[in-house]
This record gives C-alpha cells, structure tokens and sequence, in this order.
C-alpha cells in the first residue's frame, strides 16, 4: 500500500492538555507596584537626575587638576619677559662659570657648502680661543690639518688662521699675508653678534631693548624667541630651548654694502654635551640667505687651559718641512 494512503489511515492524536490562561495585566507591568516601591523608584530617578547634571562639572574639575604639559610662561611686560629669558639662558649655559671662562680648545672636522651642496673635502681643524675672561683681548688661532703622506702617516698643519685686535692672518712656513677684506669684515661681524658678546656688552647698553617675541619652532623642538635690539636698530634674535633654555638658534641681518639690501645669517647649535660643568653645542650649521655654508662637528672640547700668547703671533711662522 503506498505510504500515503497509510498515513491516511491513521487516527490522529487529540490534544487532551488544556491551554494556558493569560494572566490579565493592569498596564504595561505585570503587577502593580507597591507604594514603598514607588518611593524607592522616586528616590532613584532624582539619584540619577543629579549625576548627569554634575558629571561634566566633575569632570572639568579633574581635568583642571591634572598638571599641563606646557611649559610655564614668564610674566610680566614684554621686556620683562625677554630679560628673563635670557637671564635663563645664561644660567643654562653655566651662569658665572660660563662668563667666566678663559679659554677654549676644541678639535673637530667640518664642510663648506655652496647652494646647499657640501664640499667633497672634509676640513679638519684644532682652534685655541682666548677668551675675555683670561684678562687679556679676545684672539682666536685655527690650525688646518692635512695628511702627511704615503712615507710618513698621520696629520699635520700646514696653514693657520690667527684672528686678533680686528685682522685676520693665515700664516704658512713662508709667513703671515693679511686676508681678504670682505672674508675679515664679515668674520668680525658675525663675531660681534655672537652670543658672547650679545650678553657681554649689548643687554646693559644703554637704550636697549629685549623683547620676547612669543614661541617658534627650531625643527621639531618648541622655542621661546626674544630679540635684543640696540639703540642704533642693530638686532640679534635667539631662540632657547623652552625646557632647557638653551639656545638654539641665533639669527641677525646686516646692509650688504654692494647691493644695498639685508643679508640674513642664521647659526644653530645641536646636540649639547655637558662638559666640565658647561653645556657645549657640539653641532654647529650655519645658513646664509636661507642657504646652508657651513656645519662643524666638535670631536674634543678642553675649557681654561692657559693659552701661550706666542700661539696668537702672526710673526711665530710655521716650521718648513
């Protein structure tokens, strides 16, 4: 027999269990709360009422707790604020012991750079600078090195550079020639607005003014700006560091003679090492025009060894070979 015709002979089972009864509700609850239920929900509405209104308050409060990141800004005037930046950058560099300083010897390696693209030849040097607070005139003397040779290895200085009382000499083994005027007038003009002398003889002048100019970048590193400006409109503007207060930038503008126009020059200090007691930049690029010209890189730094007037003498000749 098919199966289906089998199905069909079945007798089907009757359902025997009764339905469930829905209880009836009273509203959208199932059972009417209590009184003492209604309170407790009342008490938990306002509860809940107030914490959303005093949450943002809350949450300002902690915010307004948590210490900034920022450094702390000095108050005061305008001039008020550049003194005291510099009175922190002086202090940063070493205070009195920096003022103090009667030499320095230094050895390193740099480039000269022409429309940014560096010289093949990497200079090496070892300079002596005699400082203002040995008690005698400010002298600087740079010693160029060269290698010896294949017969006999190692380095020697062939030509010197000696900076003093205004002149600039290179002396070889057949003597001292001055050189270029435009090469010694430019020297003496970025030396007379280095920070030595920013600190030494401009700040006191008389007419001075010291500006703090708000913050700048110097590449990704947050700086505190402030220009020292002279009575006869000569400026300097540094840039610190604004945790260390450093400098790390220093920029000043002059006439050029022949084009009657500013030329800018631009000096920044990186890479500072703690030695004898004195923050050293041991990294120094300087631009000319928005151009890189030059970058050294000191290897050795010695502070106040005693400097041999005879080393400053322009007549004190090279041995010949």
């Amino acid at each position: 027999m098919p199966i289906a015709a089998i199905q069909a002979d079945k007798p089907r089972r009757r359902c025997t269990q009764p339905a469930r009864r829905q209880r009836p509700t009273t509203g959208p609850l199932l059972h009417p709360p209590h009184p003492k239920n209604k309170s407790r929900m009342k008490r938990l509405a306002l509860v809940t009422l107030a914490a959303t209104l005093l949450a943002p308050q809350l949450a300002r409060s902690q915010a307004a707790d948590i210490p900034s990141g920022a450094p702390p800004t000095v108050a005061g005037t305008p001039d008020q604020r550049g003194r005291a930046l510099i009175d922190q950058m002086i202090a940063a560099l070493g205070g009195d012991l920096w003022l103090n300083r009667a030499s320095i010897e230094t050895e390193g390696h740099g480039s000269v750079f022409f429309h940014n693209e560096p010289d093949p030849y990497i200079i090496e040097f070892q300079q002596t600078e005699r400082l203002p607070g040995s008690g005698q005139p400010w002298a600087q003397r740079v010693g160029f090195l060269t290698p010896r040779g294949m017969i006999m290895p190692g380095k020697k200085i062939d030509v010197v550079q000696i900076w003093k009382d205004g002149h600039g000499y290179e002396v070889t083994y057949k003597g001292a020639t001055d050189l270029p005027k435009d090469q010694v007038d430019e020297f003496y003009l970025r030396r007379a607005h280095s920070i030595e002398e920013v600190v030494r003889n401009w700040i006191n002048a008389p007419g001075v003014m010291i500006v703090a100019e708000g913050t700048s970048m110097v590449g990704r590193r947050l700086a505190d700006k402030v220009t020292v400006l002279t009575a006869n409109n000569d400026a300097v503007t540094l840039e610190l560091d604004v945790n260390s207060h450093l400098p790390m930038r220093r920029t000043f503008q002059w006439r050029n003679p022949q084009f009657k126009d500013f030329d800018e020059y631009v000096e920044e200090y990186d890479d500072y090492q703690t030695i004898q007691n004195l923050p050293t930049a041991i990294t120094v690029t300087s631009y000319k025009n928005g151009d890189m010209v030059g970058q050294r890189y000191l290897t050795k730094i010695i502070y106040n060894v005693p400097a041999d007037p005879s080393l400053f003498d322009p007549a004190a000749v090279l041995k010949k070979k």
